[in-house]
């Protein structure tokens, strides 16, 4: 039986780049997880509470597509945000917010992250060329983020 290393190797390389792709998208998928969780319990608005659920929301969906989509690229599991990031990021929540636990306050740091996540979202777009799932996955992150800027400077 023969066997055409190349079309092996780009198969996997291709597999590759899907891969890449949907570890950098679950890494930030959960950063937001992780910072929406630590500021829910600092804040007091019913609105702006409902606003950060909804975008908790958003990025489960985006976690769980992740998580169902994975098994095609790959025999492991998606990538997360390590535990040292986790608490990294729960300390630099907890130090800004020591003396100030407003929505402005708040927001501010959300759309901070946010921002990072638009960015890196376009970097994977602009950069990288994934099949069309894991293309219209990334498009769907990017654009959540978008929307969800726009309304974190409500709460400026």
């Amino acid at each position: 039986m023969y066997i055409n290393k190349k079309l092996v190797y780009n198969n996997n390389m291709e597999k590759k780049i899907e891969i890449d792709v949907l570890d950098e998208l679950n890494k930030g998928a959960c950063m937001g997880m992780d910072a929406i969780s630590f500021v829910l319990e600092k804040t007091e608005d019913n609105n702006f509470r409902e606003l950060l659920e909804r975008q908790y929301d958003g990025y489960r969906k985006i976690h769980d597509e992740i998580t169902s989509l994975y098994p095609k690229y790959s025999d492991e599991s998606a990538r997360e945000t390590s535990t040292m990031n986790k608490m990294m990021t729960w300390y630099g929540i907890e130090m800004k917010t020591m003396m100030d636990k407003s929505n402005s306050k708040i927001a501010e740091i959300l759309l901070q992250g946010t921002n990072m996540g638009i960015i890196e979202g376009r970097k994977l777009l602009n950069h990288k060329n994934p099949d069309e799932k894991v293309n219209k996955l990334v498009e769907e992150y990017v654009k959540n983020q978008e929307e969800a800027v726009e309304k974190l400077k409500e709460f400026l």
